[in-house]
């Protein structure tokens, strides 16, 4: 079973605290033409909301079938290309105008390579002056020792629980419901200055970042990093 499907059925109730990044998504959606990628669509809380709201076709991949068939449940009779596959993998039939990464997903992906590898495909992937848009937490050394071993209890008895590993700038994340535990996925932080480097290496230039949805500064304060990168041309 690929690992993130045992999260399928409960990541609404640990996903509830994001829902300013939709309405980001569904504007950059609005300016570009069709289609959409979306890259970790997950069970389509973005996707299906830049489908019903513009109605421009989403292909959307992620690497979890259980994610997809959620996905397609709910996305019943709009314009949805679901299709499972890894984000490293990305190969499209057609240049677009926009890719995007919400929720933080290129977090999970744990090497420097693995990430150049996602912009690298994503650039190739993309029409000239086409954009990849994404966020993801600002790197923040004191807040992921605060977090270190603390337990958060969400709706209906889910629970997680936090773990800085800070020598390899990861946190690994718990999750459960009342005694059971679903199991632990990590997330590899990044700064700043790697994300540009990734942008640089992809042939991207960045077109904004900002510390929030609605263009916020990004500065000591922010707690994420919401960046468009265009491709030139």
């Amino acid at each position: 079973m690929p690992y993130y499907d045992a999260f399928v059925e409960d990541y609404d109730i640990f996903a509830a605290g994001m829902t300013e990044d939709v309405d980001w998504y569904v504007e950059l959606a609005e300016e570009a033409d069709g289609p959409i990628v979306e890259l970790a669509v997950g069970t389509g809380r973005v996707a299906i909301e830049i489908a019903r709201r513009t109605g421009k076709r989403v292909i959307g991949i992620d690497i979890s079938p259980k994610m997809l068939d959620t996905a397609r449940e709910r996305g019943a009779g709009l314009p949805l290309d679901l299709r499972l596959g890894d984000m490293r993998e990305l190969s499209l039939e057609e240049e677009v105008q926009l890719v995007i990464c919400p929720f933080r997903s290129l977090l999970h992906l744990p090497t420097w390579r693995d990430r150049r590898t996602v912009f690298e495909r994503v650039a190739a992937s993309l029409q000239p002056g086409g954009r990849f848009a994404w966020n993801v937490f600002a790197f923040n050394a004191t807040l992921a020792a605060a977090l270190d071993g603390k337990r958060t209890d969400k709706a209906e008895g889910r629970w997680e629980i936090v773990r800085n590993i800070a020598a390899d700038s990861r946190i690994d994340v718990t999750r459960g419901h009342d005694l059971e535990r679903f199991g632990t996925f990590s997330l590899w932080w990044a700064t700043k200055r790697e994300w540009e480097g990734l942008i640089d290496v992809a042939g991207l230039e960045v077109e904004g970042l900002y510390g929030g949805f609605h263009r916020e500064p990004y500065d000591d304060d922010a707690l994420e990093m919401v960046w468009v990168a265009r491709k030139p041309g």
